[in-house]
């Protein structure tokens, strides 16, 4: 039968080399209440959480940006090309992403929108936003206090009746009670609360104020603005904000495109408004001069009674006027020439836009200018985004200084080429009033100032028409941007996503445990099944035991069927086949020991020791582990006398020392006795010898409870005595790494006839091979483990 079981062993381990997925399933399985509670708690706090968390809804937009050198802003002013006003531009898609998410833009939107206030009320467990909606509003006289807040500030007000309110606290409490549309003081400024009468009022009512430090606010929706181009080619960008409010998501949205658009547009008139200013500023000076040549004009005529010129003198006018006309367009290109020479000396390093539009005979230098424009427009866009030392930026300001020499120098020439055509013109003039003197003298004089009227109205005349063309420049410039889809959000929030968030309380609850348990047993070094036993040693395993659910330290009689006392009868059976086979009469001594104390030696003795009893045999259990006695202490016993005892004293024998429990009939016990100075030295007297000769001769069984052997050497100076040794060993609590302690003294024969047991196991846990214990005899086992116990284990 020995080498059966060994056998065994061998053809197990070779077995099980592979993964037996049932096993480790079983793992998992026993634990199958954390499984299923587990989820039930993770979905009851995600429960909560939804209670009291707001929804998050996203926005979303799409935008074209206009190219003017590709397609977008040409086709729409073609109109208007053959004036000279309108520059050609390309726009880099990524500058304008920037922009759009620039301080300058963003900051705008907040202010436009009031952003830095908001209004909340309670619904239920959550604090929901009023946008454009909340029953009252509270407007500041000054502004410029609340941008400059260091911090958010936080306040409620109630709703005490149709006129009245109180001013509370965040905490609750009572700052002011007021009426609407009344001035209050306060360290944030006069203010005053204005009801809407529009909104269906509830009282009383309750709504918190929340006022954003005005830089942070900018910050936090700069950081949650998402623009992209749909690809790396395109110029269209799709814009996406989230918020608790869908409609101010929706907002804010629409008004960043506006407030982009804005600011486009200003910069696009910039140059016109330039030129306007340039024109007015002229206009002004020319039309004083203009007004006072025509009082001249009429105080002459009513003077000498002239009512008008012969022909002779109205031919030497149209003479002078033609040629005044022509000295007047050399002398505006002369003007602005020197107006812009001096403006680019003066503004070599800060840029600022010229006035075009001018009617410069050069057209290259007009184009210069143009362009000089739209390089100045882009480097104050890349300002809003970027840091002086920026290369893009550094590059512009290289190609505008080139420009501006290039600028100069031409100016220069076309300055020389005005002066050589205006002293022509002037030598031309001056033949031309030679005529003149045949002219009677009072008619000569009229002629001079009509030509000095003529002369300042062409000029005027010719400001005005420029005017015009500038006007028309500001009327009809167009955004940079064009909308392709407004801001629009679905009804349904993007977070919190209940579905996923169920989903994944109930994918967490399972992985918690999952996770635990497999770190436990990727730690645990604990023997916990026959499996491990065996594949760690060479040693006959004789059968294991369940952990007893009852409070009976004896477990087995003849009405019990648990699962415990079920083992120790297929013990005792394998026990058959484990004592040598003799056909001497002399009874079978059954020593019991184990590694370490703890391991249940004295309830495996005692019960061993039942069992056999319960088969008619007559048994005696022996307390030998002299240092640490266990069995009368096991057994609720008061002290008395044993083995050391019998071995001091001559005088005593063992019916003296034997005795017997009402609980176990026909079983004798003898007691470890007072605990000796010298245990090991006791164990090896005579008196040892005699004990057993003398008890083989009057019982069938003698078991032997004897002391670890890890600790002390007792047990081997008694091994000799004895037909076979059951090892002990308890599951979840021996290290796997002491079987090596077994495993030795096995191999070394120090201990007869070994077999291993396994104590305490969960046969809920599948440990073992399954012996069929619990037939279902209608035991019922009491156990008294907590609620809370019975429900985790």
């Amino acid at each position: 039968m020995q080498d059966l079981l060994k056998n065994n062993n061998t053809n197990q381990v070779f077995e099980n080399d592979g993964i037996n997925i049932r096993e480790e399933l079983d793992k998992y399985i026993i634990y199958w209440r954390w499984f299923l509670l587990l989820p039930i708690l993770t979905i009851s706090l995600v429960y909560i959480y939804l209670l009291y968390t707001a929804p998050i809804y996203s926005a979303k937009g799409s935008i074209l940006i206009k190219d003017n050198k590709k397609s977008g802003i040409s086709a729409e002013l073609a109109a208007f090309e053959d004036l000279g006003i309108i520059g050609g531009s390309a726009n880099n898609t990524e500058n304008e992403i920037e922009i759009l998410k620039s301080r300058k833009i963003v900051g705008n939107v907040v202010d436009s929108l009031n952003l830095n206030i908001a209004y909340f009320y309670k619904e239920r467990f959550k604090s929901l936003e009023l946008f454009n909606s909340s029953d009252i509003k509270i407007i500041f006289d000054n502004n410029k206090i609340l941008n400059s807040l260091s911090k958010d500030t936080s306040f409620t007000i109630k709703l005490i009746d149709k006129n009245n309110y109180q001013l509370r606290s965040i905490d609750d409490d009572l700052i002011t009670s007021s009426t609407f549309n009344t001035k209050n003081e306060s360290k944030l400024g006069n203010f005053k609360v204005v009801k809407n009468d529009l909104k269906t009022n509830l009282y009383p009512k309750k709504i918190t104020i929340k006022i954003y430090n005005r830089d942070k606010l900018i910050d936090r929706l700069i950081k949650g603005i998402k623009i992209s181009p749909v690809d790396k080619n395109s110029s269209v960008l799709k814009l996406n904000f989230t918020n608790n409010s869908k409609e101010k998501a929706e907002t804010i949205l629409d008004e960043l495109v506006k407030q982009y658009n804005l600011d486009a547009i200003k910069d696009k008139n910039l140059v016109s408004q330039k030129t306007k200013e340039f024109i007015d500023d002229r206009l002004y000076s020319v039309g004083i001069d203009l007004a006072l040549i025509q009082d001249n004009v009429k105080n002459y005529k009513t003077k000498f009674g002239i009512t008008g010129l012969s022909k002779e003198g109205e031919f030497a006018l149209q003479e002078v006027s033609e040629s005044n006309q022509k000295i007047i367009e050399i002398k505006s290109q002369l003007s602005l020439a020197k107006w812009i020479q001096k403006k680019l000396k003066i503004e070599s390093d800060s840029n600022d836009v010229l006035p075009t539009n001018m009617g410069f005979s050069d057209l290259d230098i007009t184009q210069s200018i143009i362009s000089y424009n739209d390089l100045v427009l882009k480097k104050n866009k890349l300002l809003v985004t970027a840091g002086k030392l920026n290369p893009q930026l550094i590059e512009i300001q290289n190609q505008l200084s080139t420009l501006n020499q290039n600028l100069l120098s031409s100016l220069d020439n076309l300055n020389k080429s005005l002066e050589i055509q205006l002293s022509e013109l002037e030598n031309e003039t001056r033949k031309i009033s030679s005529k003149l003197s045949s002219i009677p003298l009072i008619e000569r004089g009229m002629i001079d100032i009509e030509r000095q009227r003529e002369i300042y109205s062409e000029l005027y005349s010719y400001l005005l028409k420029k005017k015009e063309e500038t006007a028309i420049s500001l009327a009809v410039t167009v955004p940079n941007a064009k909308i392709i889809d407004f801001a629009y959000s679905n009804d349904v929030p993007i977070s919190p996503n209940k579905q996923i968030f169920y989903l994944s309380a109930i994918l967490l609850g399972l992985f918690i445990p999952f996770i635990i348990i497999y770190i436990r047993n990727l730690l645990d070094t604990k023997i916990h099944t026959r499996k491990e036993i065996e594949s760690l040693t060479s040693i006959p395993f004789i059968g294991d035991v369940p952990h007893s659910e009852v409070d009976s330290k004896i477990v087995i009689n003849k009405n019990a069927r648990s699962s415990t006392s079920e083992s120790f009868r297929l013990i005792r059976t394998n026990l058959e086949f484990m004592l040598p086979n003799s056909n001497s009469k002399l009874g079978k001594t059954i020593f019991i020991t184990s590694t370490t104390s703890g391991e249940g030696k004295s309830f495996i003795s005692i019960n061993l020791a039942a069992a056999l009893s319960l088969s008619n045999k007559k048994v005696l259990l022996v307390g030998l582990d002299l240092r640490a006695p266990k069995v009368t202490e096991y057994l609720g016993l008061s002290e008395r006398e044993g083995i050391t005892n019998y071995i001091t004293n001559d005088s005593k024998t063992l019916d003296h020392i034997k005795f017997q429990i009402p609980e176990i009939e026909g079983l004798h016990i003898i007691a470890s006795g007072v605990i000796p100075p010298n245990p090991a030295e006791l164990l090896m007297t005579d008196k040892i010898k005699q004990l057993f000769e003398e008890v083989r001769q009057d019982y069938d069984y003698i078991i032997v409870d004897t002391a670890p052997v890890n600790l002390v050497t007792d047990t081997l100076l008694v091994a000799k005595y004895a037909d076979m040794f059951l090892y002990v060993t308890r599951a979840n609590y021996l290290d796997r790494r002491m079987l090596v302690v077994p495993e030795s003294l096995y191999k070394e024969k120090k201990l007869p006839n070994m077999a291993i047991l396994l104590n305490d196991t969960d046969m809920k846990r599948g440990y073992g091979y399954g012996y069929g214990y619990g037939y279902g005899y209608g035991y019922i086992e009491t156990s008294t483990k907590p609620w809370y116990k019975k429900i985790l284990k």
